[in-house]
């Protein structure tokens, strides 16, 4: 019997592949299953158009027969079977795609499609076997035919005895090697979750002999192991089904089973998409965070399907960043895959589906904000800074598709308000959408700066997180109506006895210039507050960088001392600045007393750190003598 060699070029591939192509090991038993139900499509795609062949769907499965004695692992089907002339083609050739040329003539009906596209998953087996032995006789009948190889030396074909139609593939397992347990294909329960794992929507039933307990006859608390064939496989998946014959217990159970969170899913959105590009999926929205959600080592993405195969555990291109927190699958039709069908060509189908999913995410999540606030809380309080973050990421390129999912807290409402909620309640004569910023709402709601706002009547939006103001900046307004801070140079409120208080701070002019010039490097301005009612003393920014801005880039490593331009503003109403007018006549080592020691209290109320807090504590104990 003569050896044959394979080309060339396939000798390298072959050798590539199974060092290069494929991440995991355990991948073949997918390929190999795939090759299976590629077969039985044939089959039935002949049977659509040939009178004299009927096609009993029942009379077709795959088998996995696993020989540990001999550590031989066999993988049988009913399929359509290959003649010598297709071995040579199908197995002689690498990436020549048998399943490739029977799909290009004849296209896909009745939701039946060949998955196999390169040819080269067959030859996955090698990453596993040192021998694959391939036994198949063809549906056109006549001489069985035995196709054997152990690796890039060659193969060999010859007639062989097999009486049904069909293919039998038997790989020889490899020995274990220090670095590698190939064992673990000859254990029924890896071979078991590798198939729940990738093939577990197979059409067609994947039968295998499994271990079970029973009570022994005759015995009430003896038992014994017995072993039967059973489909492995659910073959039929939920994605598939009718909406209408699912609930939302089934919906929950399949997100448990896939293990997409230890969670209650909040919402879940079942498409059916026939267009340009066709395809099923099912997203949900989780409850809680995933512990490491907020980490680098997070990786989001949806479960790939292609034709009901697993290709990709986590297939990130479906999901924009700041809707990472989605869990669920997709399985298309449409798809082209590369060679070795894990990874995906970044191609036009594949940014189709991630458009639409964007979208239906997006409707899914305005679905809950309006109809269950209740639920919709409960998701921003774990992934609403997904959503600022989005705002602000790339640029502000989704802050329109984002802005009317944010939550803020309200100082009148004292619950957290939409955007839209916010400007439908503003009188009239408001002429921005004010916030304030605090490590929490309690401390905000103290901030002197809050006060001239407040007594106003103007609600404020209470920004507690760290990426609130920075996604407000990129927002920009919302509604044609800007965004102010309480903190702001310019709060835009008509003032009463605004002429007054002109005069008066105008007279104390050389006061607050003396102030100033005490503290040189620390603020760019004393002067007299407008907004203050009942407190002495407050910091407020002029710029684009806020003080809250400060503080939180000035946590980052390399921040560069970034720094706000602080304006310590002073309470002309309060008594006690006729202490500080006193001091200036009178005694100007007070002054310098007073001064450092009302800005310290600003820094304190804005949660600033304090320069030296021993001269802070030297300086009451002066106040105190």
């Amino acid at each position: 019997m003569e050896k044959k060699q394979f080309q060339a070029e396939s000798k390298r591939l072959l050798d590539m592949m199974i060092h290069s192509i494929y991440t995991q090991k355990e991948i073949f038993l997918r390929e190999l299953i795939s090759n299976a139900s590629d077969a039985i499509d044939k089959i039935y795609y002949l049977a659509l158009t040939d009178p004299n062949l009927t096609f009993d769907k029942d009379s077709y499965y795959i088998q996995i027969t696993a020989d540990k004695e001999n550590r031989t692992l066999t993988i049988r089907d009913t399929g359509i079977g290959m003649t010598q002339e297709e071995m040579e083609n199908n197995l002689g050739v690498i990436a020549k795609s048998g399943s490739l040329a029977f799909k290009k003539e004849n296209e896909a009906k009745d939701g039946h499609d060949i998955i196999g596209q390169f040819g080269v998953g067959f030859y996955s087996a090698f990453m596993a076997a040192d021998v694959v032995t391939v036994v198949s006789k063809s549906l056109t009948g006549g001489q069985a035919y035995k196709w054997e190889s152990a690796g890039a030396d060659g193969y060999t074909i010859e007639p062989w005895e097999k009486d049904a139609v069909g293919t039998e593939i038997t790989l020889k397992i490899k020995a274990n090697t220090e670095d590698e347990s190939y064992d673990e294909f000859l254990e029924e329960y890896r071979l078991k979750a590798i198939i729940k794992k990738y093939s577990d929507f197979i059409r067609y039933p994947i039968k295998m002999n499994v271990t079970s307990r029973r009570l022994k006859e005759g015995s009430e608390d003896e038992y014994e192991d017995y072993t039967e064939e059973q489909r492995v496989n659910s073959m039929v998946p939920i994605w598939r089904k009718n909406k209408n014959e699912l609930t939302n217990e089934d919906y929950e159970s399949f997100y448990n089973e896939k293990r997409y969170g230890f969670d209650k899913p909040l919402k879940h959105v079942h498409l059916h998409v026939d267009g340009a590009v066709v395809y099923q999926a099912i997203l949900y929205i989780p409850e809680n965070t995933p512990f490491d959600f907020y980490t680098k080592e997070y990786e989001k993405g949806l479960e790939l399907y292609a034709n009901g195969v697993l290709i990709m555990n986590k297939c990130g291109d479906l999901l924009p960043d700041h809707f990472s927190f989605v869990k669920g699958m997709v399985d298309s039709e449409s798809l082209s895959l590369n060679i070795s069908r894990e990874m995906l060509q970044h191609d036009r189908q594949l940014k189709l589906i991630a458009k639409n999913i964007a979208s239906k995410i997006k409707g899914a999540l305005q679905s809950l904000l309006k109809d269950e606030r209740e639920k919709y809380e409960q998701f921003y309080k774990s992934f609403g800074r997904q959503l600022k973050f989005g705002v602000y990421n790339d640029y502000g390129a989704n802050k329109e598709a984002l802005q009317d999912l944010l939550l803020f807290t309200s100082s009148q409402e004292k619950q957290l308000v939409t955007l839209d909620e916010y400007v439908s309640r503003m009188p009239e004569e408001q002429k921005y959408i004010y916030y304030a910023t605090g490590e929490t709402n309690e401390r905000i709601e103290k901030l002197p700066q809050t006060e001239m706002v407040a007594d106003k009547g103007y609600e404020i939006l209470y920004f507690t997180d760290d990426i609130d103001e920075f996604a407000i900046k990129m927002l920009m307004s919302y509604k044609d109506k800007e965004f102010r801070s309480v903190s702001s140079g310019d709060l835009g409120i008509e003032e009463e006895n605004k002429q007054e208080d002109e005069e008066l701070a105008k007279a104390n002019a050389e006061l607050f210039d003396y102030m100033k010039s005490q503290l040189t490097g620390k603020v760019t301005n004393v002067r007299a507050s407008k907004r203050l009612r009942s407190h002495p003393v407050c910091l407020t920014s002029q710029g684009e960088v806020s003080i809250e801005m400060e503080k939180i880039l000035r946590a980052m490593p390399n921040s560069g001392g970034v720094s706000a331009d602080k304006v310590l503003e002073i309470n002309i109403n309060h008594e006690v600045f006729q202490s500080l007018k006193s001091a200036f006549e009178n005694d100007k080592e007070k002054l310098n007393l007073y001064t450092a020691l009302l800005y310290s209290q600003a820094l304190l109320i804005e949660g600033l750190p304090l320069q030296d807090p021993v001269e802070f504590t030297n300086d009451i104990c002066k106040i105190m003598v």
